[in-house]
């Protein structure tokens, strides 16, 4: 749905790359999961590899869900294409970037 200003409204992102340094936000969504209906946003390093993301990022956030398996982690997507073993490549190696989308199924 469009927005009509009833002004000119020329104001910078708040959020945009530049403004984060080292870091980016990543979005990320666990997909059928009532408890989390929406993805949820994490300011991670650039560096960061993908096993140390999933483990120190993505395994707490799940977590909170009493039913959360971090062996039955699956199925990655990023912008909606499929992530085929990511392994322990960096995030900006993967084309993990500033605001982007990953989901998974547990």
């Amino acid at each position: 749905m469009s927005v009509k200003a009833l002004y000119e409204y020329d104001f910078p992102s708040a959020d945009r790359a530049e403004l984060f340094g080292d870091d980016q936000l990543v979005y990320v969504h666990w997909e059928g999961n009532p408890l989390f209906c929406s993805a949820a946003c994490f300011r991670v390093p650039k560096a960061m590899s993908f096993v140390e993301f999933v483990a120190n990022v993505v395994e707490p956030w799940a977590s909170s869900d009493p039913e959360f398996d971090p062996k039955a982690v699956r199925d990655w997507r990023l912008n909606g294409q499929p992530l085929d073993e990511p392994g322990d490549a960096p995030l900006s190696e993967l084309g993990i970037g500033h605001k982007a989308l990953l989901k998974f199924t547990a």
